[in-house]
């Protein structure tokens, strides 16, 4: 399945990924940054919109001090609250992931090769970025199969459940792998790699083919081929994948597709390959 050519000058690199920050120093819960970031983390994908109510028991706050920091949240932009007085996460606070070159500006970028991945597959494309032990998906077209998929802009979703999670956990450090393959590993369907050293030869095989290939790891009917997205340093800090019914999917058909999107995102990036032989 080629991908149609297309000229992308790209007169200024986007900087190579950063490196995953981890863990930040811990906060007191008592402390007015955490009931801040209490409030904020209150919504997710499955409580979009809350009341004052919501937020204060989800937040594990009183009231007056869940209404005090709301409001001063919906001052700046951070929530909005409708005419119900229901509360919604407010436009600034996507103005500000905007600037995140792991986020929106890494879209902007992957675009125009997503379009093309879908142009030549008419299948489900995503785009995600690793944080931690887990991949959070930026982009997300939808194709015309009906498949289960569990998938949503800013979803998270295990690394090793996941084929964009497999091929980015594939390229993390020796250290980094070991002991993620040594924790305990979220189990979603009778397919899913939970086993240690079962996980570690899925990502040699990755390693040694450059695409990982999920099949029937979250739902019993998806599977998905993905391929590493590179930085400018050529650290791997992104994938892209299509996601296709696991019946009757046609892997080695979807192989050089994923992979020339990956690499065409890749060089949009500043990466440039090695002459072979090297």
């Amino acid at each position: 399945m080629p991908l149609r050519g297309r000229n992308r000058g790209v007169r200024h690199h986007p900087p190579a990924f950063p490196p995953d920050p981890g863990p930040g120093p811990a906060v007191s819960p008592s402390s007015a940054p955490q009931r801040l970031l209490a409030v904020l983390a209150a919504f997710d994908h499955d409580h979009p919109a809350l009341s004052l109510t919501d937020i204060s028991r989800r937040a594990g706050l009183s009231l007056t001090t869940a209404h005090r920091l709301v409001g001063a949240l919906t001052a700046w932009g951070a929530l909005e609250r409708d005419q119900a007085g229901t509360y919604h996460v407010g436009l600034r606070l996507w103005e500000v992931a905007a600037l995140s070159p792991r986020g929106l500006a890494l879209r902007q970028v992957a675009l125009p090769y997503l379009e093309d991945l879908y142009e030549a597959t008419h299948e489900n494309v995503q785009l995600a970025v690793r944080d931690g032990s887990e991949v959070v998906y930026t982009e997300w077209i939808s194709g015309r199969s009906a498949v289960g998929v569990k998938i949503q802009v800013g979803a998270r979703w295990p690394l090793h459940a996941t084929g964009v999670g497999l091929a980015m956990l594939a390229h993390c450090e020796p250290a980094f792998q070991e002991e993620y393959c040594a924790g305990p590993l979220a189990v979603f369907t009778a397919h899913t790699v939970a086993d240690p050293a079962a996980l570690r030869r899925v990502l040699a095989e990755v390693r040694r083919t450059g695409v990982a290939v999920s099949v029937r790891q979250i739902t019993d009917d998806a599977l998905s081929v993905a391929a590493p997205v590179r930085g400018a340093d050529g650290a791997v800090g992104a994938a892209v994948s299509v996601v296709v019914p696991e019946r009757g999917a046609q892997t080695a058909a979807l192989v050089p597709a994923v992979r020339i999107a990956a690499r065409g995102i890749s060089r949009a990036l500043g990466w440039h390959p090695e002459p072979s032989g090297r």
